[in-house]
């Protein structure tokens, strides 16, 4: 099931979205669960007039009954920033927003500060992923991540709360456990 939305100002995002969650349902011999609507919406309102939708409210359950997950942690500082901070998703006063936040990263386009806060970050309120709080909720978590840019976002979603498993490379398990980032 896609944990979140895909759609932005510039594109539906279901090639995007559908391919990444068609592959892992080939992969596992699964039906996949997309969820077709955009990785942020324009208003807090209207994601929670969405949300009483039932073919939405349908994604969200399946999505609250896995019993594994998998997800990475996106970089808003990186020589090769994440998608959601590249590609039309976010216009400029989000940037700004996200900057006077203090945001390092997300983790299925919920935002987190370094501290693993997440709970008062306004744009948050628009995002269509699940919380962290959300992902508590399932036994199994999985995060992937690799790359010297992953680690501060990478250590703010630790904090936070939704990893239960990492994979890791080798260089960015170094840097993490020492605490050293160039």
């Amino acid at each position: 099931v896609q944990l979140n939305g895909a759609a932005n100002t510039s594109t539906s995002g279901l090639a995007y979205g559908s391919d990444l969650v068609s592959q892992f349902a080939r992969s596992f011999d699964a039906i996949p669960e997309h969820f077709p609507v955009p990785a942020f919406f324009d208003f807090a309102a209207t994601r929670a007039l969405m949300w009483q939708e039932r073919s939405v409210r349908y994604v969200l359950e399946v999505q609250a009954r896995a019993d594994l997950v998998v997800f990475g942690v996106g970089a808003l500082a990186a020589p090769v920033p994440s998608r959601v901070y590249t590609s039309g998703y976010l216009d400029q006063e989000d940037r700004v927003a996200l900057a006077s936040d203090g945001v390092v990263g997300d983790v299925c386009t919920v935002f987190l500060r370094e501290n693993g806060t997440w709970e008062d970050v306004a744009i948050n309120a628009r995002a269509t992923g699940p919380t962290p709080r959300q992902l508590q909720k399932i036994r199994r978590r999985v995060c992937v991540a690799a790359g010297e840019a992953k680690i501060v976002p990478l250590r703010a979603a630790l904090r936070a709360g939704p990893v239960t498993d990492l994979v890791i490379d080798e260089p960015t398990a170094i840097a993490l456990v020492r605490g050293t980032v160039r």
